[in-house]
């Protein structure tokens, strides 16, 4: 490890497998959607929408897990959104990457995110994959929906939402791929996911940026 650089235990077991098994549940989600709108066909258009349905109320019970246990630990402090440095972190991400500039807001155990994450992710776990569960749920319950009064909800309306959340979804994905290999190597993010161990360089501290 680069002398500059330390480690610290920054993601718990819980957390590493919530990550790999949300990504792999999101994988399967994607895919067999595609296949249910046509674009390929691989396991065919009925197995695909069972497949599709088990796996998107699998990922609903595991989401449902996962913000208890957010709440239950105080882990949803690491989602309250701020401005503080967001301007310098957005300008290290699109130029100072490049010229081997230190990131701006190193991570520690108390603030793993930094203000882009923060934003990005809080959007993502309180806007996009609640509407996305939501209006599967609706897709799921088509024929129910009479009995539950909600004869004013059109499916085009329905899929047309639960589909672009998926692209949406898809586009964030693509985007965090890319991002996990911004690390003082390329495999560094990947790795702390798996091990649980972070590098960070030992000459800054989230603490002092949180505190100016």
């Amino acid at each position: 490890m680069n002398e500059q650089m330390k480690k610290i235990y920054l993601y718990t077991r819980y957390e590493r497998f919530w990550h790999w098994l949300q990504m792999a549940l999101i994988a399967v989600l994607l895919a067999t959607g595609l296949e249910v709108h046509g674009v390929f066909s691989l396991i065919g258009f009925e197995r695909a929408v069972d497949v599709h349905d088990f796996v998107g109320l699998t990922w609903l019970i595991a989401f449902f897990f996962f913000t208890f246990w957010l709440f239950t630990t105080g882990e949803w402090k690491q989602y309250i959104p701020t401005t503080r440095k967001m301007l310098i972190v957005i300008r290290y991400y699109s130029y100072g990457i490049f010229r081997g500039e230190p990131h701006p807001v190193p991570k520690s155990k108390k603030a793993k995110h930094n203000p882009l994450q923060r934003l990005t992710y809080l959007s993502l776990a309180a806007v996009m994959l609640p509407i996305q569960m939501i209006t599967g749920l609706l897709y799921w319950s088509y024929n129910s929906w009479g009995a539950w009064g909600l004869d004013f909800l059109t499916m085009g309306a329905v899929a047309f939402i639960h589909t672009a959340m998926g692209f949406g979804i898809l586009i964030f994905v693509i985007i965090h791929v890319y991002m996990t290999t911004t690390g003082h190597t390329v495999f560094a993010h990947i790795k702390a996911m798996i091990t649980g161990w972070e590098d960070v360089e030992k000459s800054a501290t989230v603490e002092e940026w949180e505190a100016r």
